[in-house]
């Protein structure tokens, strides 16, 4: 039973980033190798499924900052993780939409992604601040709120463009330039992110 439930969560997660939140049951579970109702009996609802895969997303992003911080430099450790915290946002087509439901399901969802993701990048911003590397004037919170919005699809525009919007927002957080030196660092920046979190 457990084994089913993990191969759901992650299967949702893929499909969700591919196909949106709003995707067919059956690619979901053909994906994770089990039939629709196993899904069913895990996840009545759509909803219990999304806020399964949010949580889990949020315990990776929280996970992946005690990684990078231990291997990487401040300013590449925070840049590695904002792009962890992009793709959380915005690899999910329709969350947005579904959080801002009238369904109960997400009640405080929102708040609780950004308590439970304060702390972690408030630890890595520290480390930027006290190296004298990231401007001291803007808070953890200010950080999420601004990339999530940043992370909204923008009609008619790839989600290329989102990307270019949220390197330059974070690039202005620097005190010296590009938080990320060079294309090696942050290739090692997505390795071992991919590592801290279980993806491939």
């Amino acid at each position: 039973m457990e084994r089913n439930l993990a191969a759901l969560t992650k299967a949702a997660k893929h499909v969700f980033a591919t196909s949106g939140v709003n995707a067919p049951a059956k690619e979901i579970t053909d994906l994770a190798g089990v039939g629709v109702g196993t899904l069913y009996r895990h996840f009545p609802r759509r909803s219990d499924l999304i806020v399964a895969v949010v949580q889990q997303e949020l315990d990776d992003c929280v996970a992946a900052a005690d990684t990078l911080s231990a291997t990487l430099e401040p300013t590449e450790a925070f840049a590695a993780w904002i792009e962890r915290f992009t793709e959380l946002v915005a690899t999910k087509q329709g969350l947005a939409e579904a959080l801002h439901s009238a369904d109960p399901a997400y009640d405080g969802l929102p708040a609780r992604l950004l308590a439970t993701l304060e702390p972690a990048l408030a630890t890595l911003l520290e480390a930027g601040v006290r190296n004298e590397v990231i401007r001291p004037d803007v808070s953890a919170h200010e950080i999420l709120l601004t990339v999530a919005l940043l992370c909204q699809p923008v009609p008619g525009q790839a989600r290329k463009v989102n990307d270019r919007l949220v390197s330059l927002f974070i690039e202005g957080l620097g005190r010296t330039g590009s938080l990320v030196r060079d294309e090696r660092s942050r290739d090692y920046a997505r390795s071992i992110t991919a590592r801290a979190t279980g993806r491939t």
